[in-house]
């Protein structure tokens, strides 16, 4: 039998079904592998007592004859997520100690399905980052190459997946954050429909944007995930009133027409010219297009279609997130929560000590830029553009929708950059968000599966992710077209060296 650090969720769930093994055996392999690679820093903080207490609570329930896919296995939840029995930091100093009085509704949701906290996951500070190097503790390294970067900013879930230290990890994905991280670390990753998974709890950062995901090793783990985090929630005002989903249910029932040589026959997924630049790297694009190929072969029919604003996303995704990450962060003011200068003359100075020693640079920068495309005679002239270019964006994805039923690409212009490569140049690193942005600003549902690896050059060996985006709450489809590839091919099950 494989380790139990190999196993994914719906692997440990079987072994737990079978009373193979219990939730303790399993925790307690999990606690001693985290704090024997915590150079990684993907880990910020983890409660060995309460996660044992949470395993034989899991191993009593099962022990009175309940069952379920999570009941019993052991996760993380990135540290945007608020929790009881935790800390919470959103990666930040200015949240330093904070612990919440109540868990997020993701976290609520995982628990009540009986799913074990291990800890909680390193993260860029306020979701904010594509590389993870935005943490105010640590950067978290790449365990495919401990000098690249994860990926931001569930670069900590990503990783901790990635390097087997757990089966799977919450997420969240404001401008391609699951999806990114995924494809640099080689695991699945998917970012609902927004509305899919409540916000609450969850520490805001663009909050007409931020969604949250699970990322594991494969589509068939994030469907029993997804299936548990998701759903109605009438403390979020902007979340969607479905009823729950069984999504692992759905994504195994075959597309209409398919056989079992052909399990995706009738699936017509479109390609976007605009995802196909000539300054895509070589191998992201090998990857991909042998990924593409993989598809065709399992029954797709792949379509050309046309994304023509595809460009213009990242001028308006870092227009509006900024926009909305000044409003959000403005409660963090030194008065209520979160952390206050030592030293101030009046009210005035107090805000501004406070807010200059808790915020890193980036969370400043985007303040500022938030501030400013919403101050008087600025707002119309940025903010209401980029609003009414959001809708165009979404508008072309509709367009496309009418002569495919899935659109794929890649994740990510190139494979992991190196550590403190993008630090100094911030404009970089927001280019790398160019195929993950669209689908956020229009608030559809994508995901990364692994494609493959870069064969040749600096980043010989790393992963590549392809991605694929689905119509609103079209999860069911995406996830059976994955959890087909993934069927048909073994990415997904590779690990990186000494993991």
């Amino acid at each position: 039998m494989k380790a139990l650090h190999e196993l994914g969720v719906a692997e440990l769930g079987a072994l737990l079904d079978a009373g193979q093994v219990c939730s303790v055996e399993i925790t307690t392999h999990l606690l001693t592998r985290l704090a024997a690679h915590e150079h990684l820093g993907a880990l910020l903080t983890s409660d060995a007592g309460l996660a044992l207490e949470q395993a034989r609570a899991a191993d009593t329930r099962r022990a009175n004859g309940e069952r379920g896919a999570l009941l019993g296995v052991p996760l993380a939840h990135k540290d945007i997520f608020v929790t009881r029995e935790l800390p919470t930091t959103a990666g930040s100093k200015m949240l330093a100690g904070y612990r919440s009085p109540f868990d997020a509704t993701v976290v609520a949701r995982l628990g009540t399905a009986g799913a074990v906290t291990l800890g909680k996951l390193n993260c860029d500070e306020f979701a904010m980052g594509s590389g993870n190097e935005n943490s105010a503790y640590a950067p978290v390294k790449n365990p495919w190459d401990l000098s690249r970067v994860p990926g931001g900013s569930s670069g900590g879930s990503a990783t901790a997946v990635a390097a087997r230290l757990m089966p799977a990890a919450t997420g969240t994905d404001t401008g391609g954050s699951i999806r990114q991280p995924a494809s640099f670390t080689g695991i699945t990753g998917i970012k609902p429909t927004y509305g899919v998974c409540s916000r609450f709890g969850m520490i805001a950062f663009a909050s007409s944007l931020d969604q949250a995901g699970p990322l594991a090793r494969s589509a068939e783990d994030c469907a029993l995930l997804l299936g548990a985090m998701s759903g109605f929630d009438a403390r979020d005002s902007t979340s969607a009133q479905r009823p729950p989903q069984d999504f692992h249910a759905q994504m195994l029932q075959p597309c209409a027409g398919s056989t079992a040589a052909l399990p995706l026959k009738g699936l017509r997924i479109g390609l976007p010219s605009e995802f196909f630049p000539a300054a895509l790297a070589a191998d992201v694009d090998g990857a991909v297009r042998a990924a593409l190929r993989e598809l065709e072969r399992l029954g797709a029919t792949l379509v050309d279609v046309s994304l023509p604003r595809t460009e213009l996303s990242i001028p308006v995704y870092y227009i509006i997130a900024p926009a909305e990450a000044s409003s959000n962060l403005s409660r963090f003011d030194g008065v209520r929560y979160g952390h206050r200068a030592a030293r101030y003359g009046d009210l005035e100075d107090m805000y501004k000590k406070s807010r200059s020693e808790g915020f890193g640079a980036e969370v400043k920068r985007r303040i500022m830029i938030g501030a400013y495309v919403l101050s008087h005679g600025y707002y119309d002239a940025y903010y209401l553009q980029a609003q009414k270019l959001r809708r165009m964006i979404a508008d072309d994805f509709q367009a496309s929708f009418r002569q495919c039923d899935l659109i794929a690409g890649p994740v990510a212009p190139s494979v992991a950059w190196k550590l403190g490569e993008k630090r100094d140049d911030p404009v970089a690193s927001y280019l790398a968000d160019i195929f993950t942005l669209p689908a956020s600003l229009a608030g559809l549902p994508g995901m990364s599966l692994p494609a493959g690896f870069a064969a040749t050059g600096e980043g010989a060996g790393m992963p590549v992710g392809l991605q694929l985006i689905g119509n609103y709450f079209d999860e069911a489809r995406l996830l059976r077209a994955a959890h087909a590839f993934q069927q048909a091919t073994d990415f997904h099950l590779r690990s990186p060296s000494g993991f």
